[in-house]
């Protein structure tokens, strides 16, 4: 097998699918300074298409799993398909439900799956005009992949105004912010459901909560994640079927109808607003952080469920689950999401990759010499496993705070929220948390 990614998501997957008894052999590109301990990594970039496939085609890879959203929106999946090659992952046509805000929010509002209202401009003048008429705040996105920071909340005309001047003409986002997404706000706590699908069959995973702000108490820019724990409190069998029924089903038979079945893992960021969901994005992939936490609960072998997907037979396969919980602390670079200096040597970490119930996901990590140095923003996500939220924390937190570099910065309130949820003291954020 070849996993295709370079992060945390892409760590654990390689630690998930290694455990698999079917699994012979296994390869990832790039791949870290963690991923190493499971796989083995070889040096070509999850944009290079041409070079991926040849190295299937050289090595005799059984299946790809993709990581990230980018090759899925450059199309790797149909280049594989159409040289026979089996992979996990949708097409180019069926990512565009994370590639393209636009092009979700219109699939959304013609199938009445329930998200916040808005409208789409790819010109200054109108979009300033309709600025005017909404209420405060507001929110702004890029209608394109922007690496994390395509979202902007504004709670003045004057930084709504700014927002869209930046995408529109500045190109802050590059060709991502050509066409923006003007929606309301939307206040209550956010829920992360994945679902493997096959195109027709759903299979909803363990419902996670990540933490997107930088900072304690949901403060600073958004990141690509800081945190995240599962099962979150908040996703009861009786929301969990409603998100099934009324979002899950109905996006996967709206893409079939389009000609682009989904095959592979549908994300929805979602927000439970007076108990009621609403869409805030879908994603393409397995999410991250929130797969450090949803893959350790995962009892049935991954691998199984992969090719079930790509197979279409997923109605014919049982997905269990352990029932225990996951917190998942992410270790930053000193300045993420601005600029951060790399090449900063970690210590603390263990011998070997797990220690009981705690792993350490490599993210931003890479070897140099006999030394594992920092490599990216986002660095490492430590998992703590426990037969409750509060245990799992407990165990990420004393395993996070053994490491070190120069720099470290971690949130010190992840999982905070569920834990208050449980005694009657739920906490409230908004759909500017989504990281676009």
């Amino acid at each position: 097998m070849l996993i295709v990614g370079n992060g945390g998501r892409e760590h654990a997957l390689a630690w998930k699918i290694a455990q698999s008894p079917r699994v012979s052999s296994l390869f990832c590109a790039p791949g870290n300074a963690g991923v190493e301990q499971v796989a083995r990594c070889v040096t070509i970039a999850v944009d290079d298409v041409a070079a991926l496939k040849a190295f299937v085609i050289e090595k005799g890879i059984d299946l790809t799993v993709v990581g990230p959203e980018g090759p899925l929106a450059l199309g790797i999946v149909d280049e594989f398909r159409r040289a026979k090659l089996r992979i996990f992952g949708p097409t180019r046509g069926a990512a565009l439900i994370e590639s393209s805000k636009i092009f979700s929010k219109d699939l959304m509002a013609r199938h009445r799956i329930p998200t916040a209202s808005g409208r789409s401009f790819d010109t200054l003048k109108p979009a300033l005009e309709y600025l005017e008429r909404q209420p405060l705040p507001i929110v702004v996105k890029a209608d394109g992949l922007a690496q994390g920071k395509g979202v902007v909340v504004a709670t003045t005309r004057e930084d709504a105004s700014r927002a869209v001047s930046d995408m529109l003409e500045k190109l802050a986002f590059g060709q991502a912010g050509r066409r923006v997404v003007i929606e309301e706000f939307l206040d209550g706590e956010e829920l992360t459901v994945m679902a493997f699908t096959d195109g027709n069959t759903v299979v909803p995973m363990a419902a996670a909560q990540d933490h997107k702000r930088v900072g304690d108490g949901d403060t600073g820019p958004n990141t690509g994640g800081m945190g995240a724990y599962a099962p979150a409190p908040i996703a009861t069998p009786s929301l969990l079927a409603t998100i099934t029924r009324d979002i899950l089903h109905p996006v996967v038979e709206a893409l079939a109808r389009l000609g682009s079945p989904f095959h592979g893992v549908l994300y929805a960021g979602l927000m439970i607003v007076r108990g009621r969901p609403y869409v805030l994005e879908f994603n393409a992939r397995f999410g991250d952080p929130e797969t450090q936490v949803v893959l350790p609960l995962l009892k049935t072998d991954l691998v199984d469920i992969m090719e079930a997907v790509v197979e279409h037979r997923l109605d014919q396969l049982e997905v269990t689950w352990h029932e225990r919980a996951a917190v998942c602390v992410v270790l930053t670079s000193a300045g993420y999401p601005g600029s951060y200096a790399t090449g900063l040597p970690i210590g603390g970490l263990p011998e070997g990759f797990e220690s009981g119930d705690v792993m350490i996901f490599h993210a931003g990590t890479k070897r140099q010499g006999r030394n594992v140095v920092t490599a990216g923003g986002r660095v490492l996500g430590v998992t703590g496993i426990g037969p409750h939220l509060e245990v799992a924390r407990e165990r990420a937190y004393n395993a996070a705070r053994k490491i070190s570099f120069q720099g470290c910065h971690l949130r010190s309130d992840i999982a905070n929220r569920a834990l208050a949820s449980v005694i009657g003291q739920p906490s409230v954020s908004g759909n500017g948390g989504r990281r676009g």
